[in-house]
């Protein structure tokens, strides 16, 4: 079973995710996705997005 947010197909307006600055901290970011960045299907990290005030991230939680 895959974890949330790993799978391209299964995304969602509206997410939770650890942001590329915030790596370390483990504070997820919340937002709507504007636009999707990985290209292959499936990420065993999380889906790379960026969400609409720009901050980029990798999903970790879908609401």
């Amino acid at each position: 079973m895959l974890r949330q947010g790993t799978t391209r197909s299964k995304w969602h307006y509206f997410c939770h995710l650890k942001a590329c600055g915030d790596l370390r901290s483990g504070k997820l970011t919340e937002g709507i996705v504007q636009k999707l960045l990985t290209n292959s299907e499936v990420h065993p990290r999380g889906i790379k997005v960026m969400l609409e005030d720009g901050i980029v991230g990798r999903v970790k939680k879908i609401k």
